[in-house]
């Protein structure tokens, strides 16, 4: 399937400094949000720490025999590695880490047709929107997420809750394990979009306002755009990324 894509950042309204990063493949082979944390110098670097790490392993990687799934692990734990580097030689950033999700479209060994993985550690997410139904491909690693699914909280109540935000796994930790990373294989079709974005994102916006901005507006830049414009109309207290990519059948 053909690929459209766009990525956008932006500062927020109430932030002085932007701590989100994200990449997009040239190819539109990988995809990568990230959402620092840590204070502002800390933050900034631990993203672009990982975005970095991802990258550059992936592209070091792309034509081993290695399995999709275990090639994005392994990038995720040595963007962990890069973070707990940079802490060791600089100890005022030593609270750092960050979130991330990552999309990744790559031949198996046995065959060339595609296959679409995401990974991700924190609560940056992927979203798929088929039709007029959009799906939160990702679960939050977040202590509210987990309530949730264990019905101590309501989904209207994990919204506003004040530890929404308490990640229970990121990247930047020593006690980071492989399990602490989701990685899952997603079903794609023609005419698919997906999102990838941070939470200043989602913190502002429903779910159903940005499924309608993402069916209503067909160019992925001038989504992208809006949905940073929404975002910042209802507060903006955050950083703002977004990854939009349109799947289109080539026949």
């Amino acid at each position: 399937m053909k690929r459209i894509f766009t990525g956008l950042t932006d500062t927020g309204v109430i932030r002085s400094v932007n701590q989100d990063a994200f990449y997009n493949d040239p190819e539109g082979r990988f995809f990568i949000v990230a959402d620092g944390m840590g204070g502002h110098a800390g933050g900034q670097e631990a993203s672009q720490l990982a975005t970095t790490a991802i990258q550059e392993y992936l592209l070091a990687h792309w034509e081993s025999d290695k399995p999709s799934d275990q090639l994005l692990q392994a990038a995720l734990l040595k963007a962990n590695q890069s973070i707990l580097e940079d802490q060791r030689q600089h100890p005022e950033r030593s609270d750092m880490g960050t979130t991330v999700v990552v999309l990744l479209f790559r031949p198996t060994p046995e065959q060339q047709t595609e296959q679409p993985w995401v990974a991700h550690i924190g609560d940056s997410r992927l979203y798929r929107l088929r039709g007029h139904h959009l799906q939160q491909m990702t679960v939050d690693h977040t202590w509210v997420a987990k309530a949730m699914a264990s019905g101590v909280l309501e989904p209207e109540q994990g919204r506003t809750h004040p530890w929404r935000h308490v990640l229970s796994q990121c990247l930047g930790r020593e006690d980071t394990q492989e399990d602490d990373i989701d990685i899952n294989f997603i079903e794609l079709q023609g005419g698919d979009r997906l999102l990838l974005c941070s939470d200043g994102l989602t913190e502002e916006l429903p779910d159903g306002t940005i499924a309608s901005t993402l069916k209503s507006i067909r160019s992925c830049d001038m989504a992208g755009q809006k949905l940073i414009e929404q975002a910042k109309e209802k507060g903006g207290r955050d950083n703002i990324t977004v990854v939009i990519i349109a799947l289109e059948s080539e026949y």
